[in-house]
């Protein structure tokens, strides 16, 4: 897991959850959520790993634009509510 900033300051964890199913690869997928516990955690079910070691390592050595561009990216996906101006 890795705590970063959004751009509005918003501090987010990245994490890994891991998806069951008949395929083996890519099983494990990005994740992340409000550090502050407000608002609902988003998923980019396409950034994908097939191991959990492999995505704690990308995840440990990704760079903070790299992280806030994923973000971005499933926030947008998400569709979800909009709270205090953020999804």
């Amino acid at each position: 897991m890795r705590e970063f900033d959004d751009e509005t300051g918003r501090r987010w964890v990245a994490s890994v959850e891991r998806r069951d199913g008949k395929d083996y690869q890519g099983r494990y997928h990005f994740v992340a959520r409000p550090v502050d516990g407000t608002g609902e955690s988003v998923a980019l079910g396409d950034v994908r790993w097939n191991s959990e070691m492999t995505a704690r390592r990308t995840l440990e050595t990704a760079s903070d634009v790299e992280l806030r561009r994923r973000l971005r990216s499933a926030v947008g996906r998400s569709g979800g509510p909009v709270r205090d101006g953020r999804r």
